[in-house]
């Protein structure tokens, strides 16, 4: 049975449930993702491990098994700066094509308070859900690293 499950400052994921979240997010992310460490800070700065605005990170299980994931950081920059930014978004590779990203996505838009904002590579192809869902891409991102 299909279910949601959302993880925020009022209702954090055990450690068991933060290791198997990171670990889902590294295996499905595939190329996209990030190390687990960079992974478990985000998770953490959603559901206010340190001292962070905030966000959440939301499950979609099928009899106790995630099998899609996302993170939403809050940025604290109403007004200026969206007030989300997306983090992180997977689904398991033996359900994709069968609208649970969609599925799950939506109700992270929903459950969101603010607009959204988000990075993807340019050869992602997420990139057609994300506009399928209305995110737009009116900037050019430029980043000086140091």
């Amino acid at each position: 049975m299909i279910k949601i499950k959302v993880f925020d400052a009022a209702n954090k994921p055990d450690n068991i449930e933060k290791v198997e979240i990171v670990n889902f997010l590294s295996e499905h992310l595939q190329e996209y993702g990030d190390p687990k460490e960079d992974i478990k800070k985000a998770i953490d700065y959603s559901v206010k491990e340190f001292t962070s605005f905030g966000g959440f990170t939301m499950l979609i299980m099928d009899d106790n098994v995630i099998v899609g994931a996302t993170v939403i950081n809050q940025t604290g920059m109403g007004g200026y700066i969206p007030e989300n930014i997306l983090v992180y978004v997977a689904t398991h590779k033996d359900y994709r094509g069968k609208g649970l990203g969609k599925n799950l996505m939506q109700k992270a838009i929903d459950y969101s308070k603010g607009d959204i904002a988000l990075h993807v590579e340019a050869n992602n192809p997420a990139i057609h859900l994300y506009e399928k869902l209305g995110f737009t891409n009116p900037y050019l991102e430029m980043r000086l690293k140091k």
